[in-house]
C-alpha cells in the first residue's frame, strides 16, 4: 500500500529532480557558450602575439648585428623564446581554420626563427655576406608573417561572424527553450497538484457524503469505492465495513425487539388463558393418584397427559428444549384427542430417534399440530388423519406434519411464507397453548436466524402439510470434534 506521505515525497523528488536537471542542462549550455567566444577572442590574440613578436624578433637580431652587443644578443634570445612558445599555443588554439593556411604559418614562424638564429650566428662569426643574406630572408620572411596574420585573422573574422550569428541563434532558441521549460514545468507542477489534491479530495468527499447518509439514517447506500491504495481506500474500506456492521446490528437489534414481543405476547396469552396453572396441576396430579388407587386407569393416564402438557407449557420460554420433549408432548396431545374422538381421527406418528436431540424452541411441535387440529380435521365426521414425520436429509432435519383436512388457498398461505412483513394475519390460537401459528413459525426463523425454516403445501379441501426445514447442529458439532 502506498501512503500518501510517500506519494507527497516521490511528487517533490520528481519536481526537485526536474528543476536540477534543467538547471544542469541551462549550466552546461551556457557554459559551451562562453568557451566557444573565449576560444575565439584567444585565437585573435594569439595571432596578434605572433605578428607582434615576429616584428620584434627582426628588430632585435637586427639591433645585433648593429651593435654587437652582449646584452642586444640575450634580447634576441628572449624574444626568440617567447615566439616559439606563441608558435606552440598558436599550434594548440588554432583548430577553426584550414590546415594547410595553418601549417605554413607555422612553418614561416619556424623559418623566422632559423633565420635570425643564422643571421646571430654568423654574426658572431663576423661573415658579413652571410649575416647579411639571412637578415634580409629574416625580413622578407617577418613580412610575410605578417600578410599571412592578416589572412589568418580575416578568416577568423570570417568564422566568428558564423559563430557570432550561431551563437545569437542559440541565445534566441535558448531564450526559447527556458520560457517552454518554464511554462512546462509550471504546467506539470500544477497539473501534479491538481491530480494529487483531487485523489485527496475525492475520497474524502465520498466519505463525508457517506457519514451524512449515515447521520440521516440510510444505511443501505452503495458503498464507497475508493480507487487509491492508500490510507484514504484503508478508511473507505473501515467506514464500508462499520455501516455494514451498524446496518446488521440494528437487524439483530430489531429480531431480537420482535422476539421478545412474541415472548411477552406468549406469556401474556398463557396468563390469560390459565388460571392459577400451578394449582391446576397440583390439582390434577392430586386427581390422578386418587384414580390409580381408585383402579380407574384410563382416567390416570389422561390426566398425566394433561399434566405432561401443562408442565411444559410452564417452563421457561426462553430456553430451548431438545425436539425429543416436543414429540413427547405431541404423544400426549394425541392420546387426548383419540380419546375424545375415538375412531374420528387417526393419528400417524414416523420419527427416526436418532434426530430428536436437537434443540428447538420450547412449545413448537404441539402448536402446530393442533393447530392443525382445530382449522383442518376438527369438523370431519370420520377420516381425519394428521401425521407427524421426523427424518434427516442432508444437514438438516426435516419435520412434516400433514392433515387431510380442509386445506387453504395460496391466498392464505403467502402470510405465512413472509413472516418477517408487518402484515397483519388472520389466524386462530390454540386451545391449550393460545399461540397462532404465525407466532411459532416467526419464533423459529428468529431462534436459528434464517428465513427458509418453513415450508407450506396445501389445497382447498385436499389438506396441508407443513415442512420444518431445521439445521442439525449437533452432527455439525460431532463433525468439527472429530476434525
Amino acid at each position: 500500500m502506498k501512503s500518501i506521505r510517500s506519494k507527497l515525497m516521490a511528487y517533490f523528488f520528481v519536481f526537485v529532480l526536474l528543476f536540477n536537471v534543467v538547471s544542469v542542462l541551462i549550466y552546461f549550455s551556457s557554459d559551451r557558450l562562453l568557451n566557444e567566444y573565449h576560444t575565439s577572442i584567444e585565437r585573435f590574440l594569439i595571432l596578434n602575439r605572433v605578428s607582434q613578436k615576429s616584428i620584434d624578433l627582426y628588430d632585435k637580431v637586427n639591433q645585433f648585428v648593429l651593435t654587437g652587443e652582449e646584452q642586444d644578443f640575450e634580447a634576441f634570445y628572449k624574444t626568440k623564446s617567447e615566439i616559439v612558445q606563441e608558435k606552440e599555443r598558436l599550434n594548440e588554439q588554432l583548430t577553426g581554420v584550414e590546415d594547410v593556411q595553418l601549417n605554413k604559418h607555422i612553418h614561416m614562424i619556424e623559418t623566422l626563427v632559423q633565420e635570425t638564429e643564422m643571421t646571430a650566428g654568423f654574426m658572431l662569426r663576423n661573415d658579413i655576406e652571410k649575416y647579411t643574406h639571412h637578415l634580409q630572408e629574416a625580413r622578407e620572411t617577418s613580412n610575410y608573417i605578417q600578410e599571412t596574420t592578416l589572412q589568418l585573422i580575416d578568416l577568423e573574422l570570417t568564422e566568428y561572424q558564423d559563430l557570432y550569428q550561431e551563437l545569437a541563434q542559440r541565445n534566441e532558441a535558448f531564450k526559447s527553450f527556458t520560457i517552454f521549460l518554464f511554462l512546462t514545468t509550471v504546467l506539470l507542477a500544477i497539473g501534479a497538484a491538481l491530480w494529487f489534491s483531487r485523489g485527496i479530495n475525492r475520497p474524502i468527499r465520498s466519505l463525508w457524503h457517506g457519514a451524512r447518509e449515515v447521520s440521516k439514517g440510510k444505511l443501505n447506500g452503495p458503498e464507497i469505492e475508493i480507487k487509491s491504495n492508500d490510507e484514504l481506500k484503508l478508511l473507505g474500506d473501515t467506514f464500508n465495513q462499520m455501516r455494514t456492521n451498524i446496518q446488521r446490528l440494528f437487524q439483530e437489534i430489531k429480531e431480537k425487539s420482535e422476539l421478545d414481543q412474541l415472548l411477552k405476547e406468549l406469556e401474556l396469552k398463557h396468563l390469560q388463558n390459565q388460571i392459577n396453572p400451578h394449582f391446576l396441576f397440583n390439582t390434577l396430579n392430586t386427581v390422578a393418584r386418587m384414580s390409580y388407587l381408585e383402579n380407574a386407569t384410563s382416567t390416570t393416564r389422561l390426566i398425566e397427559s394433561i399434566s405432561t402438557i401443562l408442565r411444559h407449557s410452564l417452563g421457561d420460554l426462553d430456553k430451548s428444549v431438545a425436539l425429543r420433549d416436543e414429540v413427547q408432548v405431541v404423544e400426549e396431545y394425541f392420546y387426548i384427542q383419540q380419546t375424545r374422538f375415538a375412531d374420528r381421527m387417526t393419528f400417524l406418528q414416523k420419527v427416526d430417534e436418532s434426530c430428536l436431540d436437537i434443540p428447538v424452541p420450547r412449545l413448537t411441535l404441539q402448536p402446530l399440530i393442533e393447530n392443525a387440529f382445530i382449522h383442518g380435521i376438527e369438523k370431519k365426521e370420520e377420516g381425519g388423519r394428521i401425521s407427524l414425520t421426523i427424518y434427516q436429509e442432508q444437514d438438516h432435519i426435516m419435520v412434516e406434519i400433514s392433515d387431510n383436512g380442509a386445506g387453504m388457498s395460496s391466498d392464505q398461505i403467502e402470510p405465512f411464507m413472509n413472516l418477517s412483513k408487518e402484515e397483519p394475519v388472520d389466524e386462530h390460537t390454540g386451545h391449550s397453548t393460545g399461540l397462532g401459528l404465525k407466532n411459532v413459525l416467526r419464533r423459529l426463523q428468529l431462534f436459528y436466524q434464517r428465513e427458509d425454516i418453513v415450508e407450506m403445501d396445501s389445497e382447498v379441501g385436499a389438506g396441508t402439510v407443513i415442512r420444518l426445514k431445521l439445521p442439525n447442529t449437533i452432527s455439525r458439532e460431532k463433525g468439527g470434534a472429530s476434525a
